[in-house]
């Protein structure tokens, strides 16, 4: 017995080491890493064991092995013996402090690779390593190639989260600014790169440097990076606009948001960022504009939850230039109107206005939301869109009483629509990637994208031939019209108009149609029906699952986060499970890859799974705060391993969340209980009942079966045949 548990304990690997023969040796995860290296070491006749250590060697992990991620070593790994980090971190100092331009670079440029290791991290800051490359970017002696592993082995050795950001002076701010203020004709791309993300860390995570930051950087300066040829470059920029306006109070982030409103701002988005990549940026890239954009349209919420006060004079003439544009264009001169004219004949036209309280249409804009939002949003199309808002009110006002369409209450209920569908008040998702490239074409996109709507609206509420009491109808039918026209991401508002134009009534009505078709439950009460469907839904249990591991075995890209559950900007993982169902491989990769089983370089046993735990319940995410929605997409499996507690995943939307969860869920033996395995179940069971019942089309099924008739009072009319 113990011979065959020292064998379950062995994996076979290689082992090699700059200018010697690689050793091929069985690895014992019950032995020492002390005991492992001297082995080797004996085998090259190397001196001083204690001066070396094992590291990884694939192209996506370089780390020293340590007892933590030993686990990791799997048959036919090949590993490569080096000096230890204590070592190697000596090396690189010395070479930094004493060595020529030559070494120093050299050195810095190991330093940026090995930086991502924590184990390396920590033996280097342990030894002042962090404090040596803090003097040299503020002395400002290093440039070129020099000063970009510089910086970049800074952000690498702080993202570990060792050290705090507040440890930083302002010399050192001033100096890691002034390369992002200044960037020379030669400066090296990769400097600029990490000095932005250097400081979006220190706005994002310093208490108390944000005001030095906000005089030494700004948004201007910013926008000359996004001119960049390089996509890093413009993503960090954006990052670390996104991370200014967060931190800004309102003010700020009003004066802010007017600068990246500016026609010259927008422009350099439109065509050096989205233009430019055909509206297909990167993932990160996508976030980060969606971040903006989401910031951006949050400054309305403040109008969107403030009520009309009935003593605000600027509001009251607003009102009154409503009527007077559409009524009174004719007759500019307004100073005439007698009391009478202005009692009786105003309430008259406010009526036409289609506004609910025609005597005080103040109270219009009494509920929250839309508030004093909907007002803005139509004395803004009254100004600049006269033609368009004259047509709606006078042809409204021609029609029948019951065929109108109010202008004032539907734009009310509009300005409501268009806030639920850009969710104006929602703080950014850490998985939303869902901007709007129109938006970016105007420097007034909420009011533009309400003028747009609201003349889809009077022509939808026409071509429903509506009353009033088709209201709820209408609007149902025009937020099918908008949100399936943004869907297709249009990069003008005319493109916008151009897919609204597709999406008439009737084309809506066809689509819901085939979709209800498509996805109908038919459910019925009678016990037959009933019956059938308990016995058919096993098989239609079993066919789910089957998709739901065929999904897992084409893997998925998940984002990293960190065990805090914080996302790691533009670090990904892989993972898929094998085809025979019982490992799951997993690896590192990056925002477009999808690696082959075999490059994926961890297993993990299904065997070894002992749980399956979703949203606060996750290691990763007990200690989140503040955050709306990144839990309700975490999941965790927690394992039967002494090296590795659990594996936790953040999937990237609610379908990948469910079929992930189904699919272990199913693995472990468990009942998949996701709204997507019930929508499947309940349209599978739907579509097979259907398909098994065409041969009774047009038959009333009963809801319970008929009678059994009495016994006939004698059996003679049943004889045998001789």
């Amino acid at each position: 017995m113990p011979a065959m548990n020292d064998t379950a304990n062995i994996v076979k690997i290689a082992v090699e080491m700059a200018e010697q023969v690689p050793q091929l040796i069985g690895f014992n995860q019950k032995h020492s890493l002390a005991a492992i290296i001297q082995d080797l070491c004996n085998g090259w006749q190397l001196a001083e064991p204690d001066l070396y250590a094992l590291q990884f060697t694939e192209n996506n992990n370089k780390n020293y092995v340590t007892e933590k991620n030993r686990n990791e070593i799997k048959n036919g790994s090949i590993l490569r013996l080096t000096f230890s980090p204590s070592k190697t971190a000596e090396d690189i100092l010395f070479k930094v402090k004493n060595g020529t331009l030559d070494e120093k670079t050299q050195a810095l440029e190991k330093l940026s690779l090995l930086s991502t290791d924590m184990t390396f991290a920590l033996e280097f800051i342990n030894k002042q390593g962090l404090a040596l490359i803090i003097s040299m970017i503020e002395e400002g002696k290093c440039q070129g190639v020099t000063l970009a592993f510089c910086l970049l082995s800074f952000v690498e050795l702080m993202d570990h989260g060792i050290v705090s950001w507040d440890i930083l002076e302002s010399t050192f701010i001033n100096r890691v600014a002034s390369y992002v203020n200044n960037p020379g004709s030669n400066q090296d791309s990769k400097v600029v790169q990490a000095s932005l993300s250097i400081l979006e860390s220190i706005v994002l995570n310093s208490s108390a440097k944000y005001a030095l930051l906000e005089k030494e950087i700004t948004i201007p300066s910013l926008v000359v990076h996004l001119q960049s040829v390089n996509p890093v470059t413009q993503q960090n920029a954006i990052a670390l606009i996104n991370a200014l306006f967060v931190k800004a109070d309102h003010i700020k982030r009003k004066a802010i948001s007017s600068t990246l409103s500016s026609q010259k701002v927008r422009s350099v988005i439109l065509s050096n960022i989205i233009q430019a990549a055909s509206g297909q940026v990167g993932n990160e890239m996508a976030h980060q504009l969606y971040v903006l954009q989401t910031l951006q349209l949050a400054l309305l919420e403040q109008r969107m939850n403030t009520k009309m006060d009935l003593q605000d004079q600027d509001a009251h003439e607003k009102i009154k230039e409503l009527r007077r544009i559409a009524f009174d264009m004719d007759n500019s001169s307004t100073g005439g109107d007698s009391t009478t004219r202005r009692q009786v004949g105003f309430a008259k036209d406010y009526k036409k206005l289609g506004f609910k309280c025609d005597i005080n249409p103040a109270l219009d804009f009494a509920e929250t939301p839309p508030g004093v939002l909907a007002l803005d949003c139509m004395i803004y199309f009254a100004r600049n869109h006269v033609d368009n808002y004259t047509k709606v009110v006078l042809e409204n006002s021609c029609r029948a009483d019951e065929h109108e369409c109010p202008f004032g209450r539907t734009s009310v209920e509009l300005v409501r629509l268009l806030c639920e569908v850009l969710r104006i008040g929602e703080a950014p998702s850490e998985q939303g990637h869902h901007y709007h490239p129109m938006f970016f074409t105007t420097d007034h996109p909420f009011e533009e994208f309400f003028c747009v709507c609201i003349v889809l609206l009077n022509k939808t509420w026409k071509e429903m031939r509506a009353t009033k009491e088709d209201f709820v109808k209408v609007f149902s039918v025009v937020k099918e019209q908008i949100t399936r026209a943004l869907s297709g991401q249009p990069l003008s508002l005319d493109k916008f108009r151009g897919l609204l134009q597709v999406l008439t009534y009737s084309e809506i009505t066809n689509l819901w149609q085939q979709e209800r078709t498509s996805r109908e439950e038919w459910e019925s009460h009678a016990r037959p029906i009933v019956e059938l469907r308990e016995q058919i839904k096993p098989e239609i249990v079993e066919l789910i699952q089957q998709q739901r591991y065929g999904f897992l075995v084409e893997g998925t890209r998940f984002t990293k986060y960190s065990p805090r559950g914080q996302r790691i900007k533009d670090k990904y993982w892989y993972i898929r499970l094998s085809p025979n169902h019982k490992v799951f491989h997993y690896g590192d990769c990056d925002e477009k890859s999808e690696p082959a089983l075999e490059d994926l370089s961890n297993k993990l046993p299904v065997v070894d799974i002992k749980a399956l735990v979703i949203g606060k319940e996750c290691p990763h995410m007990k200690d989140v705060r503040g955050r709306k929605t990144t839990h309700q997409l975490a999941f965790s499996l927690l394992l039967d391993s002494v090296e590795v507690a659990s594996l936790d995943f953040v999937a990237p939307d609610e379908k990948v969340f469910d079929f992930w969860t189904d699919g272990i869920n199913a693995l472990l033996g468990n009942k998949m209980a996701s709204k997507e395995a019930q929508n499947d179940l309940d349209t599978l069971l739907s579509l097979d009942i259907k398909l098994r019942l065409l041969d009774a089309e047009g038959v009333d099924i009963p809801q319970d079966p008929p009678p059994i008739p009495a016994d006939p009072p004698n059996y003679d009319f049943c004889y045998e045949l001789k």
